[in-house]
């Protein structure tokens, strides 16, 4: 007669066929009490969501966390390296070079952050800085702090990027005048009743490859 299955056992196998469980319908399945459930989970390794609440689990061995960010998806239900939703906030905006906004977070995390991100300044994990008109959350390290102003402050002090109907009219006059600098350019367009400053036709020569002098 073969021994029974452990009850750990039987919570992998059951993972094995459905990677992500919320706790009521594993302890279900496992004919267990949730507390029990949990103890097997702690037993074998898991990881919680840090979306929807922290209600999904999967083991420690079934997520492919990215290398750069930690996170790992199945379908909506996001899990990762470092943990919860605050962890993982904290995490992800300390090791942006220029920090990140909310909009940023929530887009990368399919959730919204901001009241989290709010509460996390308030406890000190994280700082945030006003650039035009939304806030970037930076690290409370200050050395980190420090590298991530500096890349904002670059960042706040490039020229804005041109709209695609003015980069064409830019384009489109360089061409018809390939002799023309970028202050004439910028001259020629403005008596024409287009505003473009000569920061902004070089940046837009930088992204296109094109070889300009002043």
């Amino acid at each position: 007669m073969a021994p029974p299955t452990k009850p750990s056992q039987r919570l992998i196998s059951l993972f094995a066929d459905q990677p992500c469980w919320m706790i009521q319908p594993l302890a279900a399945e496992l004919r267990y009490s949730i507390p029990s459930v949990r103890r097997f989970l702690t037993e074998v390794g898991y990881y919680s969501s840090f979306t929807h609440n922290g209600g999904w689990y999967t083991l420690r061995s079934i997520p492919r966390f990215g290398r750069d960010d930690g996170l790992w998806f199945y379908d909506e239900i996001g899990f990762s390296r470092v943990g919860s939703l605050t962890n993982t906030l904290v995490d992800l905006t300390t090791r942006s070079p220029g920090g990140m906004t909310a909009e940023q977070l929530g887009d990368k995390l399919h959730c919204r952050c901001h009241s989290v991100l709010v509460q996390l300044c308030r406890h000190g994990r994280l700082e945030r800085q006003k650039l035009t008109h939304s806030y970037v959350y930076i690290a409370v390290d200050p050395r980190t702090a420090a590298i991530q102003r500096q890349a904002l402050t670059r960042q706040s002090l490039a020229p804005a990027q041109l709209p695609a109907e003015i980069a064409v009219l830019v384009l489109a006059e360089f061409i018809h005048n390939p002799e023309s600098n970028f202050q004439q350019l910028a001259h020629t367009l403005a008596a024409k009743g287009v505003t473009v400053t000569v920061a902004q036709i070089e940046r837009l020569f930088d992204q296109h490859g094109l070889k300009k002098t002043m």
